[in-house]
């Protein structure tokens, strides 16, 4: 599965700030440009991204991951077996592939014991497989912990959003803090805000700036995004004169990732 290394984008922030209505608004804009291949990693455990886009997926990567587990607890395995290739063929399955995009839900490993093995497996082979898309786009758990654990690849541009609350600009400025203690390289940080009225967008600028980091720019209240999102209809849908598709649209052009113009 070797091939060549793509951009990787992960978004992050406070559960609820809206990280996966933002990365699917940006998969919507990026779909845009013909002939990029493009990765979506759900690796947020409660697996929502599927939902929003109207993409339905039976098995998540946690779940293979768990029955590997449970094979090499109980000597199912043999011990001269390649573990790898056989979690490598398990994510293959898990892996929806659309004409437009692909997806890859996370998911959660269940039950107790270590999962080291596994997961240093799951690392390698999720690395590897990203390699073949032009853009990798990672839908995080609030935090930084995780992110060794998903990728070790260095990321290019890594989203903090925060929803205008005092725990938004906390988890912001914790995710900030760790980004120096990870072994994984952050090539730009950037804030978003994200359902913030205009009255406060000078605020997020000042916090911005103490935390040293880039405004990337801020997603309105989206009336089009909620009646999507009740009906259950993908994102990828909404209408380009949406709010929040302008908003975003913009933001990529900020940081590079659509040309301006478009």
């Amino acid at each position: 599965m070797e091939g060549k290394k793509g951009i990787v984008v992960t978004v992050t922030g406070k559960g609820g700030a809206g990280k996966t209505v933002f990365t699917a608004l940006m998969l919507k804009l990026l779909l845009e440009r013909d002939g990029r291949k493009v990765l979506v990693v759900d690796a947020d455990p409660a697996t929502n991204l599927p939902d929003v886009l109207a993409t339905p997926v039976t098995m998540t990567v946690g779940m293979v991951a768990t029955q590997l587990k449970k094979k090499i607890a109980g000597d199912e395995i043999p011990p001269e077996m390649d573990k790898k290739s056989l979690l490598e063929g398990l994510v293959m399955q898990v892996l929806v592939e659309k004409p437009e995009f692909d997806l890859l839900a996370m998911g959660r490993t269940e039950g107790e014991g270590c999962y080291c093995l596994v997961n240093n497996l799951l690392t390698e082979i999720i690395d590897t497989l990203s390699k073949n898309y032009d853009i990798v786009l990672m839908d995080m758990e609030a935090g930084l912990e995780h992110i060794s654990r998903r990728t070790a690849r260095d990321v290019n541009v890594m989203f903090v959003l925060t929803d205008p609350s005092k725990m938004g600009f906390q988890t912001a400025r914790r995710i900030i803090g760790l980004a120096n203690e990870v072994h994984i390289k952050f090539q730009k940080i950037y804030l978003v805000g994200n359902a913030f009225p205009e009255n406060a967008v000078e605020m997020l600028k000042e916090e911005a700036e103490k935390l040293g980091v880039e405004l990337a720019g801020v997603i309105p209240v989206d009336r089009d995004v909620v009646l999507y999102n009740v009906a259950g209809n993908s994102l990828l849908n909404i209408p380009d004169d949406s709010p929040a598709v302008i908003a975003v649209r913009e933001i990529l052009k900020k940081v590079g990732l659509l040309p301006h113009g478009v």
